[in-house]
């Protein structure tokens, strides 16, 4: 990372050396983007940061009822408020899969752990638009719901 440092600092000197007007206009117009974005960053920051309070043992005391359709469901609603990186999500389903937790019900809490984003929903709304924002987050959930039973169906967890 500190790679990306030192060649923005040398594209930036860089910059200076030919157009020192057109490089300070250029970053006053980084800094007011800024600005302007930082509160809905850090909204989205102390939502996550409240998030990470769920243990695992807890996520598994949720997921892992007798009820496939039961804990599907709450995998549904839980994978929907709650946001975590890939390399912290996959592993986790490899730790609910050892637990006893089946198929259906972990892709019910990964798949829209990935694709619905409750928490990011302030942000979104800013550059999407409320409309465009439900409708993605809506689809998105619908969409996890149906691979969650295509899931179950596969594995015989669901016979329909």
């Amino acid at each position: 990372m500190q790679y990306l440092y030192l060649i923005m600092a040398a594209l930036l000197f860089i910059s200076f050396l030919f157009d020192r007007e057109k490089t300070w206009k250029s970053i006053k117009r980084g800094k007011n983007k800024l600005v302007k974005i930082l509160p809905g960053y850090l909204k989205l920051l102390v939502l996550l940061s409240l998030v990470l309070f769920f243990s695992e043992d807890l996520i598994v005391q949720y997921l892992g009822t007798e009820n496939v359709l039961l804990g599907s469901f709450i995998g549904l609603i839980l994978g929907s408020i709650t946001m975590m990186p890939g390399f912290i999500a996959y592993p986790l389903a490899g730790i609910l899969l050892s637990q006893g937790v089946s198929f259906m019900v972990i892709a019910s809490f990964i798949i829209p752990l990935k694709m619905v984003g409750v928490l990011t929903y302030p942000l979104e709304k800013e550059y999407m638009g409320i409309k465009a924002t439900v409708y993605r987050n809506t689809a998105s959930l619908v969409i996890a719901a149906i691979l969650t039973l295509l899931i179950g169906l596969y594995y015989g967890e669901v016979i329909i």
